[in-house]
């Protein structure tokens, strides 16, 4: 998926690091620090060298409880340090939810818009119609004076994705390109400790979204509150542990204080493997069971896999039942992706699939025949091969509903190995139905 902000853009297969600069005297961390125009450039040169892609500028502190300060004084702070990076080429980001800021900042060269309101103001998605900068759409219940006063969720996972949901298709219906889009939930923004804990363990439901996915958690104060660490300042290790956390479950861009200790943790980055389940044999004790059969069949399969060393299941789509697929003459099937980040090699990946499988009472007497059973690796990041054992992507699954419509469910505007966009369109057989 590739994120474009304005004359940059970004493959956001691996994660990309955006350095937070505050040119503020009050942001909860670092306010002060970087206050100075010469102070702010020169964090800036250090940020790029330790592996920042992008450099996020703000003059106006939203820490809980900020008092708002003027445009005036936010344009005074931000504008020159935003056209001397702009100058010096680098990717440069407007932390604003102010549209006249955003305006400036855009014209002095920005190539991103950071909007903790979530381009709620008319003003503002105006600015970003009238520019091609990348966006990043964020959620806040309230605004930074009020948003902790007592923040209240039914299911905060499921109400800020559908949230972020609405205000990307907004922007989108304004005339603004998907690919310009990147969502962000807003981690401790109008959010409870506890609520953003949750938010952020689920990272791969706005993954679905089928977005960049930003993960700004670096120093917030839910970290003080699970890892007992009340200053600030003494986060950025388990900061730079919490964003690689995001990462395996779907975030791509990653907000830092602490460039170098981002950069570092995210060296263990596991690759992900999409992974392809099905089964239509199941032994059952009654006539009329046999979709449930299936069912507890793949559910032990996807029990199996937990137990891989290495390994983590991130992501489970929808059952499916679909129809038989090149040998005809047997029952419909039940099938299902998994999203899994592991540290094994494909080969070595595919012998555990086998040895679940053969646990299951896999048979292999029929050429794509019935089976207790099924377990393809589809794709693997990164990861392209073709051999006698084992070739990937899978030379078929873009032909088949059945991995298809599961895999767009988990991934939307997926792109495989070696480049091909998952897509609808060479699909033949296995039609599938979510269950």
């Amino acid at each position: 998926m590739i994120w474009r902000c304005a004359t940059h853009e970004f493959d956001t297969k691996m994660p990309v690091v955006m350095g937070i600069l505050n040119v503020t005297p009050d942001s909860f961390s670092d306010g002060g620090e970087h206050e100075g125009f010469e102070a702010a450039l020169v964090h800036a040169e250090r940020m790029v060298e330790e592996g920042a892609a992008l450099i996020d500028v703000g003059g106006e502190s939203t820490r809980p409880g900020a008092a708002a300060v003027t445009v005036e004084e936010e344009l005074a702070r931000t504008i020159p340090v935003v056209e001397a990076l702009s100058k010096r080429g680098m990717c440069v980001s407007i932390d604003t939810r102010h549209a006249s800021v955003a305006r400036a900042a855009v014209e002095a060269g920005a190539s991103v818009i950071n909007d903790v309101s979530g381009f709620c103001d008319a003003a503002m998605v105006d600015v970003a119609r009238a520019s091609d900068v990348g966006l990043v759409v964020m959620h806040m219940q309230g605004d930074p004076s009020t948003m902790q006063d007592d923040p209240v969720y039914a299911d905060v996972v499921g109400e800020v994705r559908d949230y972020l949901r609405d205000r990307a298709a907004a922007l989108e219906t304004a005339g603004i390109a998907r690919e310009r889009i990147c969502v962000d939930p807003g981690p401790g923004f109008g959010k409870t400790a506890q609520q953003t804990i949750e938010l952020v363990r689920n990272f791969q439901e706005f993954a679905r979204l089928g977005y960049p996915v930003m993960a700004a958690l670096s120093r917030k104060s839910y970290l003080g509150y699970a890892y007992k660490i009340d200053e600030p300042r003494d986060r950025d290790q388990v900061s730079a542990a919490e964003a690689l956390m995001a990462c395996e479950l779907g975030a791509s861009i990653v907000r830092a204080h602490n460039v170098g200790e981002t950069v570092k943790a995210l060296k263990d980055l596991r690759p992900y493997a999409v992974l392809g389940l099905g089964c239509n044999v199941a032994l059952v004790a009654h006539p009329g069971e046999e979709r449930e059969g299936k069912i507890a069949l793949l559910n032990q399969a996807i029990t199996e896999l937990c137990s891989l060393p290495d390994s983590q299941i991130i992501d489970i789509s929808s059952f499916y039942e679909s129809e038989p697929a090149y040998y005809l003459d047997q029952d419909v099937f039940v099938n299902a992706v998994i999203l899994m980040r592991t540290g094994l090699a494909p080969k070595e990946l595919l012998k555990y699939l086998q040895a679940i499988e053969n646990s299951l009472g896999r048979v292999r007497e029929i050429e794509n025949g019935p089976r207790t059973c099924d377990l393809d690796i589809i794709d693997y990041q990164l990861y392209v091969t073709d051999n006698d054992l084992l070739t990937l992507p899978h030379p078929r699954a873009l032909e088949r509903d059945f991995v298809v419509k599961p895999l767009m469910e988990l991934l939307p505007g997926h792109v495989l190995a070696n480049d091909v966009p998952v897509t609808g369109e060479a699909v033949t057989v296995g039609k599938a139905f979510k269950l």
